[in-house]
């Protein structure tokens, strides 16, 4: 679900001299000597991480100094170009570096990141807040309309201004001194709040020993659990965790409502156990910080500094969109609620609609309306088979396709690699995939990252990672509706990242304002549910049978079926992350009473937690803060944005050239509601998505 944050928080300071690595074997310090130039991670090694930061903070600070000291007039090609080609060598490490952090962790990389972040984060400062620099940005700022830019060129010179002022680089020297301890505490703050989800995560183990409470569980999931059992040396028992791919089919399906019961309080109470991974204070700190610092740059609460440069503008906009679809989805909640509690009712155990019961029942009611049961349609949707559909629909759409290569270095077996190419046969670029949840990997979402950006010629490498349900002995990754949608979903990231055709880094593929960034990911996901591309994917892992258009019909129907819980937990938690980041006050800020309070005013009902809650909610750390909101905004811009497709066929070309050309080609290199209505010929509209989610 969430785009992975590209980090450039990078920064200096004499803090680290474990560099007995000799550079010269470091791979990081040149251009990696691999096909493609791919990560070498079979020469990356622990210990070339440290040096590598040092010595890429020393080659931006020399690269910094000869635009500073060079005695020609500031121009966008020596000032604002060369800042955006300063960072060679952090760009290779800090990309592979925070990767690994989130798929691949080791105790070891947790501790270099909590050591670094500071150290990186003054580095950035050093830059933001150099005043010789701000100048010559500033020189050339001032003269863009003499300059003759092309729209690109102006884009990426207002945001590099803005990123300075943003910086504080317009601050007098105390309030300069005062943001870069911020800056620094936040830096390590994240990394503690993130860490201490992943040891909750790993930490929670549900052991089963008696055969009886494993009722209602299909037995792929048994055989998981028993397999999951054994590694962790418990062998003849069965292990549910807190993996998506195994809480959630719990929940599902489990008969045993104590045992869904324990599962659900796990996973809502992660960071608010009053232990060593508790974050309440950790959340508390981070968001009395995040509003110091934006009163320090002018504005009044930490949403609007964000917002300043997104397609909403404010605050008052974001919660205007939020309430007015809160007021369509709650009542939907509202009457789900009812509908489950009679189903319970019909049961005569006299027990009340609880929010562990809601998928239990769901399910129930799936099968009751719509004869269709989640166990009937997986074996249609075996991982790799799900895989070719979504890259078939990118074949369709845009003419690419992708070719998978052996050999490649990678940094676990699960990883697998394919070239990109474009009709014309020219290379677009480098696509990993990493689909299996494992204990180094970040808790249970989906994300897409880069191991390189595309600039002018250089094409990008980048990667998809997710926890998807594992393969049991002989039966392979049999995907739910829900991962073949997240893994559409991460792949529309994906060709963001693989299509762009910018000629700075600073512009090109996912580097846009995160209202604008989730619209390829979402209107990716609409084709892997219409018929025509179903039967192109969904066969039978057993018998290779085409899906039957009776289940193609029963999934269709369902489409708005359980909608209302899935927009009010996606809104609840948009509005929390809001409310936080809306604060004026955070005198005796207490976040778990205050998060009741703003939910209890909302009228959120008990049977229906927000989707994150304040101590996981880990979005909010990972650069969407005051952002969480972007899904549903760009859930309006891909339904609408979808109806083109519609209006002319789901393949048309014409339609699928449009988008390439003013979407996924433009990274950020146009005012995104301008590169919409180039494709749209309109701004969006509000209907469609209030029709597919069943709201109007």
């Amino acid at each position: 679900m969430k785009l992975k944050r590209t980090i450039i928080i990078l920064a200096a300071s004499c803090m680290m001299y474990s560099c007995t690595t000799k550079t010269e074997s470091n791979p990081f310090l040149n251009e990696f000597q691999t096909e493609y130039g791919v990560p070498a991670f079979d020469k990356i090694k622990l210990e070339h991480y440290e040096p590598a930061f040092l010595k890429g903070i020393e080659e931006q600070n020399r690269n910094i100094k000869a635009i500073i000291e060079n005695s020609e007039t500031p121009t966008f090609e020596n000032t604002i170009v060369a800042l955006d080609n300063s960072s060679p060598i952090l760009d290779r490490v800090s990309a592979v570096f925070y990767n690994m952090t989130d798929a691949e962790t080791t105790d070891a990389l947790t501790e270099l990141s909590i050591k670094i972040a500071p150290v990186l984060s003054e580095h950035s400062d050093n830059i933001s807040l150099n005043q010789e620099l701000f100048k010559k940005v500033d020189a050339v700022y001032q003269q863009k309309n003499s300059l003759h830019l092309t729209t690109e060129q102006e884009r990426l010179l207002d945001k590099t201004y803005k990123d300075f002022v943003r910086s504080g680089a317009n601050l007098p020297a105390d309030k300069q001194a005062r943001l870069r301890e911020i800056n620094k505490e936040l830096s390590t703050l994240g990394i503690t709040f993130s860490n201490n989800i992943l040891n909750e995560n790993n930490a929670f183990q549900l052991f089963v020993d008696k055969e009886e409470d494993l009722a209602g569980l299909p037995e792929w999931f048994c055989q998981s659990a028993a397999e999951e059992a054994k590694a962790a040396g418990q062998e003849g028992k069965w292990l549910f965790t807190l993996h998506n791919a195994s809480r959630l089919p719990f929940l599902q399906y489990s008969e045993n409502r104590p045992l869904r019961e324990k599962i659900y309080k796990a996973y809502t109470h992660r960071g608010n156990n009053n232990d060593k991974n508790d974050n309440k204070k950790v959340i508390t700190q981070i968001v009395s910080l995040r509003l110091e610092k934006a009163n320090l740059l002018g504005f009044d609460c930490y949403s609007n500094f964000v917002l300043e440069n997104t397609m909403a503008k404010n605050s008052t906009t974001v919660m205007e969109f939020l309430n007015n679809l809160w007021n369509h989805s709650l009542p939907k909640a509202k009457a789900e609620a009812v509908e489950l509690q009679k189903l319970m009712d019909k049961e005569g155990k006299g027990e009340k609609l609880e929010a562990w019961d809601w998928w239990y029942y769901t399910e129930k009611l799936r099968k009751e309306k719509y004869n269709l049961d989640e166990e009937e349609i997986k074996p249609y949707f075996k991982l790799e088979n799900v895989r070719e559909g979504a890259f078939a629909v990118a074949n369709k759409l845009y003419g690419i396709t992708l070719t998978k290569l052996q050999n490649i270095p990678v940094y676990h077996p699960d990883v697998e690699v394919f070239e990109v190419k474009d009709a014309d046969g020219s290379h677009l670029g480098i696509f990993y995939v990493d689909y299996f949840p494992r204990p180094g990997k970040s808790g249970g979402g989906a994300w897409m990252s880069n191991y390189r950006e595309q600039q002018g010629d250089i094409r990008p490498l980048v990667c998809n990672v997710a926890s998807f349900t594992k393969p049991i002995g002989d039966t392979p990754s049999l995907l739910t509706m829900d991962e073949v949608e997240t893994l559409f979903h991460e792949f529309g990231h994906g060709l963001h990242g693989l299509l762009t055709k910018c000629n700075y880094k600073g512009t090109s593929g996912t580097n846009v304002v995160r209202d604008f960034v989730e619209l390829p990911s979402q209107i990716n996901e609409h084709w892997a549910t219409e018929p025509e591309v179903l039967k192109m994917y969904a066969k039978h892992y057993q018998t290779g049978e085409v899906i039957p258009d009776s289940l193609i019909n029963k999934i269709l129907k369902q489409k708005t079926f359980n909608q209302g819980f899935m927009t009010t937990e996606l809104l609840s938690a948009a509005i929390l992350d809001m409310n936080l980041h809306n604060l004026t006050d955070v005198k005796n800020l207490d976040v778990i009473s205050y998060e009741k309070e703003a939910m209890d005013k909302l009228g959120l009902i008990p049977e229906i937690a927000p989707r994150y809650r304040t101590t996981y909610f880990n979005h909010i750390i990972g650069g969407y803060a005051a952002g969480y909101y972007s899904y549903l905004w760009a859930n309006v811009l891909d339904n609408d944005a979808f109806e083109a497709f519609k209006e002319h066929g789901i393949f048309d070309k014409a339609t699928a050239n449009l988008f390439r050309s003013n979407v996924l080609e433009k990274g950020d290199s146009e005012d995104p509601m301008t590169l919409y209505k180039n494709f749209r010929g309109t701004e969006p509209q509000l209907e469609p998505m209030l029709r597919n989610r069943g709201m109007n």
